[in-house]
């Protein structure tokens, strides 16, 4: 049995202090771009901003290129970053691409907002 198929979506959560991007389906270069709108907006709110990558099925360099830019964002605001909860197929792209060491990677929001 093969795994669903999930449609690309991503929304939005503003909280108390924090912003959460939450992505599904599969991040790829015709679609990455749109990835990288969304998170990079996403520092126009809290203080901590997360990327939900539990529903992500595949990710491309494109796509992690697009969560690149969101941590050198937060790096130049001086706001935390985080990646929520990757999925299995997420965290073999980061771990092969030795990103699982520059990436924070949180299990969820609590996590995020957890003092450093």
């Amino acid at each position: 049995m093969s795994a669903p198929i999930i449609a690309n979506s991503v929304s939005r959560e503003d909280g108390a202090g924090y912003v959460l991007v939450r992505l599904a389906g599969e991040v790829d270069l015709s679609w990455s771009q749109d990835v990288r709108r969304a998170v990079l907006a996403a520092f126009g709110g809290g203080e901590a901003v997360g990327v939900e990558l539990s529903a992500v099925g595949y990710i491309d360099s494109s796509g992690i290129a697009a969560l690149v830019e969101g941590l050198q964002q937060a790096r130049a605001s001086g706001r935390r970053f985080a990646l929520v909860a990757p999925s299995d197929a997420v965290r073999a792209v980061l771990e092969l691409a030795r990103l699982d060491r520059v990436f924070a990677i949180v299990a969820d929001i609590d996590a995020l907002l957890a003092p450093a």
